[in-house]
């Protein structure tokens, strides 16, 4: 299983992540697959308004844990406001 790329992390959460999240995003050990299922399931929960059901510990659950906590990858840091 090969490490994700800093370039594999921006093409799939955007350019507007920070060095920071992609580097907390790589160092979960999370594979490319996983993480664009993660960033999927944010995006769904984030747009219900419902964190979903619970996860199982591991890296996916980590990262969506990550994700959830960097609203702004969803614009206007993260408002539900319409």
């Amino acid at each position: 299983m090969a490490e994700l790329s800093e370039d594999e992390v921006v093409k799939i959460l955007g350019s507007r992540v920070s060095d920071a999240l992609v580097a907390q995003v790589i160092a979960t050990g999370i594979t490319k697959d996983e993480l664009q299922a993660a960033f999927a399931r944010v995006v769904k929960d984030h747009k219900a308004h419902d964190p979903g059901a619970p996860l199982e510990p591991g890296p996916f659950a980590k990262v969506v844990d990550i994700l959830a906590r960097h609203r702004g990858l969803f614009g206007e840091a993260g408002s539900t406001l319409e």
